[in-house]
């Protein structure tokens, strides 16, 4: 439970209809099991204890008295466990037969959630035996002691009170109101659903997508137990399709038609980071609904669940292409909009050879191609001094004519060497006065050939250079648009190589493998034998370590320290923890250090669902402190 994640469990359990004994002694076992697995929440389907197809059989006195003493044994096999458990059973209370979902702790019955819908249609006939249950939950006297029972009942941990667990059964999550939403709304941030929906042709599909949309929906957590075999088949089959999702994402999902148990962790602080971020979740400011504590150990938990090394590139083919294609529109789109709206007469865009001026220049080409233009209009200029090499000089001019583009070289080494002079700088001195003096010479060209063509100047930095502040103020940091504004690094390799793979130039599929092929440099100091003697992760850090920082860090606000957790072991294989923890530092100085760049960060479209423009999801103070983020990597125990 620590940093948020909280281990969890759907389990069918092989059943017999109407044999109590037999059912309780399965449920015990899934319990030991998922006990012994250290899960902290375990759902099992609806009805369980008996059987969801008892039919008639829920009339008789013998059956409910059985399933009563089952439900306490079941209790009282919990006593020495740390888990929260959710088993369904009937109820009788006043006179009337419910159809409840009981939660489980440490030997007590905590609460009875009751069912607020009982399907009435099709090969369901609930009402024939049970009752809705109440509007609001009430407390009734349960084996001696008074127990809440009814609807959206809220069981918080007194350890995390952040987790705070609500369940509803079957039906009710299909229903157009679900009671999961107003509990949602009270702050529940995990759901358990005990249902029996069988199976018929496409249902599976039908239940997925209702599960992932309603955890989306409420910004929970979503635990599905689902029967299985053990079920009559009278009339019917059911699955054990069970589900564990995270706001519409599916976590773990069971093989249908096998009684399998499934496990998953849920990361409930980026819950409670989405729902803070969300204006449109709203919490009700009056609590109706009942809170019941329960105890839980806070101790780590183990992760199974699998984080993508690059968070912003889908690791499927297909799914990737089509983001590449979709992002690639977005940034054309956008640029179109500025260039019809500012009658820019042409668009330049200074090129080195590197990966982000070729996308802003495939970006410039695309949005001229949508107005229907010639692409002479678009001035590549190419800019070489001190640590240009020939081979980066080269596929910038390539580029530039095979997209149809027209090519201008501006060489400023005798310029900046008269700034130098000027100024009184030593050319022996490649100090950061070196390097940003050519960034900044080759702005001013790029600015005043826009002016003397009408034209305006299309940036080129992505957003992993921003977030490190990787860029010469007022030099390359500066343009008229950035089209590469809210694309990470890791992603610009991936819509370069779709470029590539997608034009039917194959003199243009060969410059833009090779610009794949090149280092990353900046290009500013003196080549070695005609090779790159700059290379910008050799300094920074690598693009994938500083890009899975910047996903967790701005998209879900986690700490430090949990960044830390989750990069070491998802690059376990790559970079040891000493390296990892070196590279985590430096991003969180740059990122706080460098805020005054990106508070004057010209226009450029958000592509993506993290962005660090100013006037939209990234506003932070340029002289905030970075203290309490270093100081949460403190403790950081690399044996771990």
């Amino acid at each position: 439970m620590k940093q948020g994640f909280v281990k969890v469990a759907a389990a069918t359990p092989d059943i017999r209809v109407a044999d109590v004994t037999y059912n309780t002694k399965k449920i015990c076992e899934a319990i030991e099991e998922a006990d012994q697995e250290r899960a902290k929440i375990l759902v099992f389907p609806e009805l369980c204890i008996t059987g969801y197809t008892c039919g008639d059989l829920f009339t008789q006195d013998v059956l409910l008295r059985d399933a009563k003493a089952a439900l306490l044994k079941i209790a009282g096999f919990t006593a020495d466990k740390d888990i929260l458990v959710f088993v369904g059973l009937p109820l009788s209370v006043d006179g009337k037969l419910y159809n409840v979902a009981a939660a489980l702790n440490r030997g007590e019955v905590l609460g009875l959630t009751t069912k607020t819908f009982l399907p009435n249609y099709g090969e369901f006939y609930e009402m024939r035996q049970f009752t809705p249950g109440p509007d609001a939950a009430r407390e009734i006297l349960f084996d001696g002691s008074l127990v809440p029972f009814g609807p959206q009942i809220l069981f918080q941990a007194t350890t995390m009170e952040e987790l705070i667990v609500s369940a509803e059964i079957c039906e009710d999550v299909w229903s157009p109101i679900p009671p999961s939403i107003q509990a949602a709304m009270e702050g529940a941030t995990v759901i358990v659903n005990c249902s029996a929906s069988d199976e018929t042709i496409g249902k599976g599909r039908y239940r997925r997508e209702l599960i992932q949309g309603q955890s989306a929906r409420l910004i929970a957590g979503y635990i599905y137990a689902n029967a299985g075999e053990g079920e009559s088949t009278t009339d019917l089959v059911f699955g054990g399709h069970n589900l564990i999702t995270e706001n519409g994402a599916v976590l773990k999902e069971a093989r249908r038609f096998r009684n399998d148990m499934i496990y998953s962790e849920l990361d409930i602080y980026r819950l409670t980071g989405e729902r803070r971020k969300n204006t449109t979740f709203k919490t009700t400011g009056e609590r109706r609904l009942i809170r019941v504590p329960f105890y839980m150990e806070l101790e780590k938990t183990t992760l199974t669940r699998h984080f993508p090394k690059h968070p912003f590139v889908p690791v499927n083919e297909k799914e990737r292409a089509r983001r590449c294609e979709e992002i690639l529109t977005i940034q054309a789109m956008g640029l179109k909009k500025r260039l019809a709206h500012t009658h820019a007469r042409s668009a330049v865009v200074g090129i080195s050879g590197g990966l982000d001026s070729t996308l802003a220049l495939l970006v410039t080409a695309r949005a001229f191609e949508m107005l229907g233009r010639d692409k002479k209009e678009i001035i590549a200029v190419t800019m070489p001094c001190f640590g240009t090499t020939d081979r980066t000089y080269q596929n910038a001019c390539k580029m530039a004519v095979q997209l149809g583009a027209g090519l201008r070289e501006v060489g400023i080494a005798d310029a900046v060497s008269i700034h130098f002079r000027d100024i009184g700088h030593d050319p022996k001195d490649h100090s950061v006065t070196y390097e940003n003096a050519q960034a900044r010479e080759r702005t001013q060209v790029l600015m005043d050939i826009a002016n003397e063509m009408g034209g305006m100047v299309i940036g080129t930095g992505d957003m992993s250079e921003l977030a490190l502040g990787w860029a010469t103020y007022n030099g390359d940091h500066m343009s008229m648009y950035g089209v590469n504004a809210s694309v990470p690094k890791t992603l610009v390799r991936h819509l370069v190589k779709y470029a590539a793979d997608v034009t039917p130039d194959e003199q243009l599929k060969e410059v833009l493998y090779d610009v794949l092929d090149t280092p990353v440099s900046p290009e500013l100091l003196p080549p070695k034998d005609g090779n790159i003697a700059q290379k910008t992760e050799d300094l920074v850090g690598p693009y994938e370590l500083h890009d899975f920082f910047l996903y967790y860090l701005v998209r879900f606000g986690y700490e430090p320290s949990k960044i830390f957790r989750l990069a070491a072991e998802t690059f376990e294989d790559s970079y040891d923890n000493v390296t990892i923890l070196k590279w985590l530092e430096t991003f969180c100085r740059r990122f706080f250090s460098q805020q005054f760049k990106r508070s004057c960060l010209p226009d450029g479209p958000k592509v993506g669902t993290v962005a660090l423009s100013p006037r939209g999801d990234w506003r932070m103070p340029s002289d905030a402190c970075v203290a309490v983020w270093l100081k949460d990597l403190e403790n950081i125990s690399l044996m771990d």
